[in-house]
C-alpha cells in the first residue's frame, strides 16, 4: 500500500515539473529549446549595467521594473548597477474603465514615489510591437521626470509598430516566442535560468 502510495506521489509530482529532455524543456505539450544560456544573460546584464552606471553613477535613478516578466532581469540589474543612491521599485501598467474620448485610461499600479525631477529607467523584459511601452512612457513623463531610459533585456525590431525602441538592450532577436529568465507560458517557466526558444518541430 505504502509503495502505490508513494509510487502515485511520484508519478504526480513529476506532472508539475517540465519535461527535460537533451537541454529541452516542455510545457502545455510545447517543446523549447535552447536559446540563450545563463551566462550569455549574466555577460549582458553586466554591459547594460556598466552603461547606465557611466552615466548615472553619481544620480540616485529610480528603477521601475514592469511586472511580472521583468522581475528576474531587473534585480540582477540593478544589483550589478551598484549605484549607491539608486532605488528601485516594482509596477504594473493596465487599462481601465475611464472618461477618455477612447473610454479607456492607462494606469500605473504601485507607484508610490515622486518622480518628478529625477532619472527614471524602466526596466522590461521583451519590447515587440513597443505599444505598450510607448504608453507607459507616455504616462510617466506626464508626472514631469527629468529623464525617462528604457532598458529592456530582449527586443524584437521586425515586431516593432512604433517608433519606440529601448535605450538598453541586452539581445535583439527574431519575432519568435520565448521563455525562461522571467518569461513565462501561462504563468510557468519564469525560474529557468536561460532563455529557451519555442521549436520549429512541433
Amino acid at each position: 500500500m505504502f509503495l502505490a502510495l508513494r509510487s502515485t506521489f511520484t508519478i504526480f509530482v513529476k506532472n508539475l515539473l517540465p519535461i527535460r529532455n537533451m537541454d529541452k524543456v516542455t510545457y502545455n505539450g510545447l517543446t523549447f529549446e535552447p536559446y540563450l544560456t545563463r551566462d550569455d544573460i549574466a555577460r549582458e546584464v553586466k554591459r547594460i549595467a556598466g552603461e547606465i552606471k557611466q552615466s548615472y553613477a553619481d544620480d540616485n535613478p529610480l528603477f521601475l521594473c514592469v511586472l511580472n516578466g521583468a522581475a528576474i532581469f531587473a534585480v540582477d540589474l540593478f544589483r550589478e548597477c551598484g549605484i549607491p543612491q539608486s532605488e528601485i521599485t516594482f509596477i504594473r501598467f493596465k487599462s481601465y474603465e475611464g472618461t477618455s474620448t477612447t473610454g479607456t485610461a492607462k494606469q500605473v499600479l504601485g507607484l508610490n514615489e515622486s518622480i518628478e525631477g529625477r532619472t527614471v529607467i524602466v526596466v522590461e523584459d521583451i519590447v515587440d510591437t513597443g505599444v505598450t511601452a510607448k504608453e507607459l512612457l507616455k504616462v510617466l513623463r506626464e508626472k514631469n521626470p527629468r529623464e525617462v531610459k528604457l532598458a529592456s533585456l530582449l527586443f524584437k525590431p521586425d515586431s516593432l509598430q512604433t517608433g519606440v525602441k529601448p535605450d538598453y538592450i541586452g539581445f535583439s532577436i527574431p519575432p519568435k516566442f520565448i521563455i525562461g529568465y522571467g518569461l513565462d507560458i501561462d504563468g510557468k517557466a519564469r525560474n529557468l535560468r536561460d532563455i529557451f526558444v519555442l521549436s520549429e518541430q512541433q
